[in-house]
């Protein structure tokens, strides 16, 4: 018989709010680093994951629901595995609740897949948010073209279990050098991901929409062939008044 050592934590209920959550999807991961840079948070962005296909037109937004994987160990990491019930990664896919993100430390290592399309797929009808993986996806091609989030380093086709032996769900993990704890709110878009401790996420939710206003007057201005210095950032008052006008007749 196989035992997996397995610390399993119960998730509690997602602390974000519906409006946040809906503000958080019209900013950008840009704007959201420059915020959390103003809370001296320096290490928030997960490294070397981009959207698998095309990406999706709004972005991913939820609670970070983790699995952990450490390298595969041969003789507990046979095909027979996956018909343990309990086998971490299964366990993980049929737990990870609706709406939050799935967040796989895979070590950076894309030389086996994280996961593949049908259990992307069973996240998907399940109503999971999205699904990040610092290593690779096999079914890359399928799963980019499903209505799920997913993010990844890069394709890679051999099953997780030539270089990956689950271990842990809902622990604090690593995945592309961010600290991921489980309840932390994910946000991704075309860029790619970034990690923010929940209780921030209102007052960042707040200040990212501010400031993604005054970013598209500043584009809007900078096209318009005005000049960066004392618009971006806006130390000529005389800005602030042309972007209160502007906010008025956009209703922004």
């Amino acid at each position: 018989m196989l035992i997996f050592c397995m610390h399993i934590e119960f998730l509690p209920e997602p602390k974000i709010k519906s409006e946040t959550r809906a503000k958080l999807r019209t900013t950008s991961t840009a704007t959201i680093t420059t915020a959390l840079y103003k809370r001296g948070f320096r290490n928030q962005m997960i490294q070397g994951v981009t959207p698998v296909g095309a990406g999706k037109a709004e972005a991913m937004v939820g609670p970070a629901y983790t699995l952990r994987y450490i390298p595969a160990r041969e003789d507990l990491n046979g095909l027979e595995v996956f018909r343990d019930p309990a086998h971490p990664q299964r366990k993980g896919v049929e737990e990870c609740p609706e709406g939050h993100v799935m967040v796989i430390d895979s070590r950076k290592d894309a030389s086996a897949a994280s996961a593949g399309g049908i259990l992307v797929t069973r996240l998907m009808v399940r109503g999971v948010e999205g699904v990040v993986s610092d290593g690779g996806f096999r079914d890359s091609p399928e799963i980019g073209a499903m209505k799920i989030h997913a993010y990844h380093a890069r394709p890679s086709a051999p099953t997780n279990l030539t270089r990956h032996q689950a271990i842990d769900l809902n622990v604090p993990i690593s995945c592309g050098d961010a600290p991921v704890f489980p309840g932390d709110i994910i946000v991704g878009d075309g860029e790619g991901v970034v990690v923010m401790p929940a209780h921030l996420a209102d007052e960042i939710a707040d200040e990212a929409v501010e400031m993604t206003a005054y970013e598209d007057f500043v584009t809007e201005r900078v096209q318009g062939g005005a000049k960066i210095t004392g618009l971006y950032p806006p130390t000529d008052p005389a800005n602030l008044d042309l972007f209160a006008e502007w906010r008025a007749k956009h209703d922004r």
